[in-house]
């Protein structure tokens, strides 16, 4: 009994900091709270509006625009994200020599990738004069501005997000080294072929590394800001095709001093996440295994 005390004395010093930063964010949770429901310049005073800002939101045409940019891009490049971890670290989990890397050279996109450099390379890469235009002028094609287009800039980040798998990757290894050797070679023994273990084996196995992986990249989607801000110079262009949920949000509390308002949109948005997670844990009980 002394021992499990003495454990869970350490669990709550290592917890310590944790709780402290709380401390630092349950102040602002609440004033945003307040602050959604009032009229509110950074200015002056705020005013209490009761329900205008949520009102307001029925008729935003931008909002709605704002939301149909960000659920496209999640919709898409969460699950091609999650396909393209999944394949490479299977690939690397057959014993690749030189593993560790492989895996750092793979994870590194994953720091990289929100910085403002690294978007401005791509926007680089994908633009008139890019990389990617040169190499389909050696083939005698004429690319697009595909950054500056409405009909590819969005999909030039998808490919950004993709590009970014090296953390669920690395994840996905941890996962895939600690499926049984054993379950594998009776499935072999058996005739499966390799398609029919991976289907009975590796997914099921798999399955509660991969709804972890889910929840995590739907989250970050849905707070997806940087590539959006980088890559149109804050302004959702080309024609708002890259007017993400949060950049609309910044340039409603920061650009425009509608600071109510943009409360009113974060709250709106941690409904939007909830909400989706919930339907995740909820549809989990379907799909997801654990191995008791």
């Amino acid at each position: 009994m002394t021992a499990i005390r003495r454990q869970d004395r350490a669990g709550y010093l290592f917890l310590l900091p944790w709780f402290g930063g709380m401390l630092f964010m349950i102040v602002p949770f609440f004033a945003s709270l307040y602050l959604a429901f009032t009229d509110y310049d950074l200015l002056t005073a705020p005013t209490w509006a009761g329900l205008d800002n949520f009102r307001r939101m029925f008729d935003d045409a931008k909002l709605h625009q704002s939301l149909k940019v960000t659920i496209i891009y999640t919709v898409v490049s969460v699950p091609l994200s999650l396909i393209v971890a999944l394949a490479v670290a299977m690939v690397l989990d057959r014993g690749v020599r030189g593993l560790a890397v492989y895996r750092s050279v793979y994870y590194l996109p994953s720091l990289l990738a929100g910085s403002v450099a690294i978007v401005m390379l791509w926007r680089y890469i994908f633009g008139y004069n890019g990389i990617v235009n040169d190499f389909l002028a050696w083939f005698g094609i004429q690319g697009p501005g595909w950054a500056s287009d409405p009909r590819y800039a969005l999909s030039t980040l998808i490919l950004l997000h993709i590009w970014t798998f090296g953390s669920p990757m690395v994840i996905f290894l941890a996962g895939l080294r600690q499926i049984p050797a054993m379950y594998y070679e009776a499935a072999s023994m058996d005739g499966a072929s390799g398609w029919r273990q991976f289907r009975s084996i590796t997914l099921p196995l798999l399955s509660p590394i991969i709804f972890f992986n889910l929840v995590q990249a739907l989250i970050a989607s849905f707070q997806t800001f940087t590539q959006g801000y980088v890559i149109s110079n804050g302004t959702g262009g080309p024609g708002e095709s890259t007017l993400f949920y949060n950049l609309y949000l910044y340039q409603k509390g920061f650009a425009e001093f509608d600071m109510g308002y943009a409360s009113a949109l974060a709250w709106l948005l941690l409904v939007i996440i909830a909400g989706f997670t919930a339907v995740n844990f909820l549809a989990a009980r379907f799909w997801v295994f654990y191995d008791n």
